[in-house]
This record gives C-alpha cells, structure tokens and sequence, in this order.
C-alpha cells in the first residue's frame, strides 16, 4: 500500500524524466544519464536534483542501475508506464504507414485467409517485427451451402460457402466408405435444413433432432448428422491453430534477443502455436489495443518480448486478432497505432467481401 501511494504521488517532472528516459534507451538501447536527461526533458534541473528523481525511480521499481554505468535503464513496470500514457494519448500512425496499409488491405482478395497472411506480412514489413494475425472465427459465419466430394476410401472433401462467398475446403475421415450418392443425399438434406445458419447454430439444430427424433430419423439425415458432426470436429481443430505469422527472422537481427537459445525456444513456440494462441484468444474479449509487456504474458518463453494486439471485427461482431511481437524495448509510439489501424482496414477489407 506504502508503494502504490508513492507511485500516485510521482510528481509531474518524475514522470517527464522517466518519459524520456523510456523513450532515450528505446531509442539508443544504452543506460541514461542524467546529462541526457536534463538536456531532452526540456527541464531547467542540476545533475543533482535528476540524481535525486532517479534515485526515487529506483527505489520504486521503474529503473535499475546497471553495474558498468553511471546511467539508468528502464524495468518492465517504467515500460507500462509509458505505454499507459501513449494509449490514453491514442496517437495516429504516421501517414507513409496509414497509406501502405489502406493500400495494401484495399487489394481484391481470393479470401479471408490471403486477406489475413496480407496483414501479417504487412505489420512485418511496416514495424520490421514479427506480425501475426489469427484466423477469423467461423463461428459468426452463415453457411450458404456445403457439398462432399468422395475422396480414397472413407475421406472426404466437404467444400463450405460462407456468407455467399467465403469458399473453405475440409478434408473429414468417416466411419465407412460412402458413395458419391449418399454423399449428394446428406449435403441435399443439410443445405435444405442448414442454410443461413452459422456453424454453431447448425450443430445445436442437428443435435437437438438426433435427441428428440432419433427414432423416425431416415438413413439419410443419419448420415447428413454424422458427416455434419466430423466437419464441426475438424473446424473446431482447424481454428485452435489458426495464425498465420511473418517476420520472425526479423527478430534475428536484434541485439537483445539475438541469444540463439532465446530465439531457438521462441520459434519452437510459433510452431506449436498453443501458447501464442492463448495470449492472443485474451485480446478476442478485450477493448482495443492490449500491450504484454515481459512477464506480463504468463509465458516464460515470452519473458524477453512484447507483444501489442488489437481485436478486428467484420459486421458481426469480433472475429480474430492482430498483433506484433518484438523486443521489450520496442518503438511502441509507431506500433501501437500501426497495429490498431491495420486492426481496423482489415476488418472493413472482410466486411467489403461480403
């Protein structure tokens, strides 16, 4: 308690150093002294007095002092901090940014997903980051119409139109072969009973038949249900790994992340996806940008990174997420905003689809 009433006491000029101080060794990547403090702070102060603030700054957990300088560098609560006050200040992002963007996510796109691996490779290429962005959900989607293709054996393609445009393929193993008639026969029934239903409404509808009319249920619905049932199997796999990610050997090139090890555990991490997945899944019920910063992640792999996402949406609602990966010490006042305008083209380019 005796801490956070000295943090809500941190005075005006307190937290104009510890500003720069953030946005120098962002900048410089090297410990502050309290030269360059003075100097860019804009305040008329002695060495002395900015000794004195740091040394308060110190004591409170914003900055440490490393062991080969006289200068101050900043912990993970100073880089909230200063985030905190870049997002009440909701910078726009720079015009050369603006235009590559509403260029780039403007072009017509094949689907969903290309529109999705263009932000990813987007926000890569504007922040010199990693950019990932996930999937849309499915789950608000209305399905136009679906139709299985005979495969080898007992797989089978189902072919999926959504919205009237959106074309998905899914590969489904079935308990026995079928042929290309009973197949004709169970995408009959279900785009006869389904369509202009979202993916979840459909498998409530088909559960609540096989319960309640199961005994005048014909072979044909029977086999409708069940291919229905291995679809919403493999949508429900299908969008647990759903991310698509560009730029990670951009994180090669930085000096603080450039530990073989660190960057080995870390792309071990993007390839299993699950961990990513569940701190981006945090950014799906949230407002706006959300900023991880270090160990506020929960995941010791990400320990030595930030990570900055925004929720994009079409016109029902919050479909995926976006963001950027980088180092702690990340130029947040241009990625913040590049990141919540991408967040915001891409969900008008899936809403133009439409």
């Amino acid at each position: 308690m005796v801490q956070e009433n000295k943090e809500e006491a941190l005075n005006e000029r307190a937290r104009r150093l510890l500003r720069v101080l953030v946005q120098s060794y962002i900048r410089d990547g090297q410990p502050v002294g309290s030269r360059v403090l003075s100097r860019d702070s804009g305040l008329t102060l002695s060495s002395a007095t900015v000794r004195n603030v740091m040394s308060d700054l110190e004591e409170l957990g914003f900055v440490t002092s490393p062991h080969t300088s006289a200068g101050r560098v900043p912990t993970d609560k100073a880089y909230r901090f200063f985030v905190d006050s870049l997002l009440r200040a909701q910078l726009p992002a720079d015009d050369a940014s603006q235009e590559e963007i509403r260029r780039q996510l403007d072009l017509p796109a094949d689907s969903s997903k290309s529109l999705v691996a263009a932000a990813s490779q987007l926000l890569s290429n504007i922040t010199h980051l990693a950019g990932v962005v996930t999937l849309p959900l499915t789950q608000t989607a209305s399905l136009t119409q679906i139709e299985f293709v005979p495969l080898s054996e007992s797989r089978v393609l189902v072919v999926l139109v959504l919205d009237d445009r959106e074309v998905q393929n899914r590969i489904i193993q079935l308990t026995r072969h079928y042929s290309a008639e009973e197949l004709r026969r169970a995408a009959n029934f279900l785009n006869e009973h389904c369509a202009g239903l979202s993916l979840p409404q459909i498998h409530q509808e088909l559960l609540r038949e096989l319960k309640e009319t199961h005994e005048s249920l014909n072979q044909v619905m029977l086999d409708a249900i069940g291919m229905a049932q291995r679809l919403f199997e493999q949508t429900s796999a299908a969008e647990e790994t759903g991310y698509v990610i560009a730029g990670e050997t951009n994180l090669m090139g930085l000096g603080e992340l450039a530990s073989v090890e660190k960057l080995k555990r870390l792309f071990e991490a993007f390839n299993e996806k699950r961990d990513i997945l569940h701190l981006l899944d945090q950014s799906l019920t949230a407002e706006g940008i959300q900023i991880f910063i270090g160990q506020e992640s929960g995941y010791r792999i990400l320990d030595d990174y930030s990570i900055v996402t925004a929720p994009y949406s079409s016109d029902k609602g919050v479909v995926g997420v976006l963001g950027v990966i980088g180092p702690i010490r990340m130029a947040y006042e241009r990625v913040i905003p590049i990141v919540d305008l991408t967040a915001k083209v891409l969900g008008a380019a899936l809403n133009s689809r439409r």
